[in-house]
């Protein structure tokens, strides 16, 4: 359309006269000459001053073309399928319908010529256009071309009982075919996030690498790398584009980080998959971390603990105030077992609110708060902000530095009860770590309730458990208990179908479990050694995470593998081959 059929739109819809026109498009030419990005459509609607559905309600009226509200409409899947996934997201276009066999798409900007040549050549039939909001177009896109609630409800209906629960993820609302590449990044993208329901993976590693676009499962604790064609290199652009679109980010972007959100359903279940990308020398390397929250129970008995530890636990989340702390490396469920006590203790006649990084799981009648260290809110901000709430408990998320600690230890010294995380190799280290932030001892002995290390281990497979022998001077070395070498069978997993091989299906938690009593704070405000404040508590008691993870073995839950590779560094690991 012509410059001069331009101003008579735009007379005729009363947005503009002959002059106003004439000295927007000017000053629209200098911005872009300067640098500016901005249509001429964005820029006379910001000249005229009104909201983007009335300016393209007006226009649409003017051309003779109608105005689609997408968010009232259901597509035609037909008519998606005319189109290519490239060409709808490059030029933020919807196909609506077919009509007479010309299709009908969705745009922003009736008036720029490339679109409407490339929507026209790669639909391969006449078009008709609709002009619709920049906001309902970037919505739609994501609905019909992402993974969303509407697209997988579409497909569950036509699903077959076998095949139904993996088309729900395959496709998106596209017939897959071979010859569509498009359709065929999608299709792969979603059977890689299938794949990894399926196998229990609580992470997919996207890595790219000088020859090869890796991607790694983490399942149980472990990595293992998914075989894939050699030939998956050459469209490493594409699925990282695909991953960014579903989640949300900025396509163009790859100098910086991004971080996205997906929530899918798959067979019932709810994904809520958290997105990280970060810029590499080969390419953007993306993590996806999958929360599953249907199968997360927030209970203690859920958890691995005896029912001693289970007692003790009980009796100390109920406790009016203090601080009740749990530590242990990345990735050992220290906010799982946080979620636990909280959900435990939940009740109307308690306030509760936590300041975590990220809000992992959503818990009713819990008041969560997520970190955004972009802004300013960091932990000790929001801890602040927090006892200013009236809470009667309050988790944050970890305690990382002497501000944080200051603000926590005073919250719990004034009546509240606090939970948090630190990473310290075991119980008794979780005193000095604080006392080295700068805490001075009568503060951490006074304030501290209890201190609660936890690992996890991987349970054994048991479709393929058996018995295991063992040389009793081996089981001497790691330290396994004497009253048992011999005694006591141990168990293993073979490895078959169910688990893949590994032997192993699963995890549960193993702890060490710290309560302080008079002797234990004498030794704190003496600043003694972590060992000195362990030796005292064992002998009071305290079981290590090398005990409670024999007595898993011995219950044959897991296997004496597991227990030294989360307890003890690698040179315990090369006595394996001496058994």
């Amino acid at each position: 359309m012509a410059i001069a059929s331009i101003q008579q739109v735009f007379q005729t819809a009363g947005l503009a006269d002959s002059n106003q026109f004439g000295e927007w498009r000017r000053r629209w030419r200098v911005a872009t000459e300067s640098g500016s990005e901005e249509t001429l459509l964005e820029f006379f609607r910001r000249e005229r001053g009104i909201s983007e559905e009335q300016f393209k309600r007006r226009l649409a009226e003017a051309m003779g073309v109608p105005f689609l509200a997408l968010a009232d409409l259901e597509g035609s899947h037909e008519a998606r399928l005319k189109l290519s996934t490239k060409v709808a997201f490059q030029y933020s276009v919807i196909p609506v319908a077919m009509q007479e066999g010309a299709l009908l798409v969705a745009l922003g900007d009736p008036f720029d010529g490339n679109v409407l040549s490339a929507v026209r050549y790669d639909a391969g039939c006449p078009i008709k256009i609709g002009l619709a909001t920049s906001e309902d177009i970037e919505k739609a896109l994501k609905k019909y071309y992402g993974v969303g609630a509407e697209t997988l409800d579409e497909m569950e209906e036509s699903a077959s009982e076998e095949d139904g629960d993996i088309d729900l993820v395959l496709q998106s609302d596209r017939e897959i075919s071979e010859s569509d590449q498009d359709a065929s990044v999608i299709k792969f993208v979603n059977q890689i996030i299938w794949e990894a329901f399926r196998e229990r993976a609580t992470d997919i590693h996207f890595e790219p690498a000088e020859d090869e676009l890796r991607i790694r499962y983490r399942i149980d604790g472990i990595l293992h790398q998914t075989p894939m064609p050699p030939q998956l290199k050459k469209f490493q652009s594409a699925i990282i584009s695909r991953i960014k679109v579903m989640s949300g980010m900025k396509i163009d972007e790859k100098r910086l980080p991004q971080d996205g959100r997906i929530n899918v359903r798959i067979q019932g279940e709810e994904i809520d998959i958290r997105v990280s990308t970060v810029p590499t020398v080969w390419g953007e390397s993306v993590s996806l971390r999958l929360l599953t929250r249907g199968k997360i129970f927030f209970e203690l008995d859920k958890l691995g603990f005896s029912p001693h530890e289970e007692e003790q636990l009980r009796e100390i989340i109920l406790k009016p105030h203090g601080i009740v702390l749990v530590t242990g490396p990345t990735g050992s469920g220290k906010s799982t077992s946080l979620y636990a006590f909280l959900s435990t203790i939940n009740s109307v006649e308690k306030r509760i609110i936590t300041i975590e990084e990220p809000v992992e799981y959503e818990l009713k009648g819990i008041n969560q708060i997520a970190v955004r260290s972009d802004i300013g809110l960091t932990f000790a901000i929001g801890l602040r902000h927090i006892l200013r709430q009236d809470p009667n408990v309050v988790m944050v998320g970890e305690i990382r530095d002497l501000e944080t600690a200051e603000i926590a230890i005073r919250a719990s010294l004034t009546g509240h009860l606090v939970f948090s995380t630190l990473h310290t190799n075991d119980a008794p280290s979780a005193f000095t770590r604080l006392i080295d932030m700068g805490i001075e001892p009568f503060l951490v002995a006074s304030s501290v309730e209890a201190v609660m290390a936890q690992r996890l281990v991987r349970t054994i497979c048991p479709h393929c458990k058996t018995e295991q022998e063992f040389k009793p001077e081996y089981l001497r070395k790691v330290g396994f208990p004497e009253e048992h070498i011999g005694k006591s069978p141990i168990f293993h997993g073979t490895g078959c179908e169910q688990c893949r091989g590994l032997g192993y299906q699963g995890r549960t938690g193993i702890h060490e479990i710290l309560i302080l009593n008079e002797p234990i704070r004498n030794l704190i405000l003496s600043r003694s050694s972590a060992s000195t404040i362990a030796h005292l508590a064992m002998d009071q008691g305290m079981k290590s995470l090398r005990y409670d993870g024999w007595r898993k073995v011995l219950k044959g839950e897991t296997t004496i593998e597991e227990v030294i590779r989360v307890t003890q560094t690698e040179e315990h690991l090369g006595l394996l081959e001496e058994a």
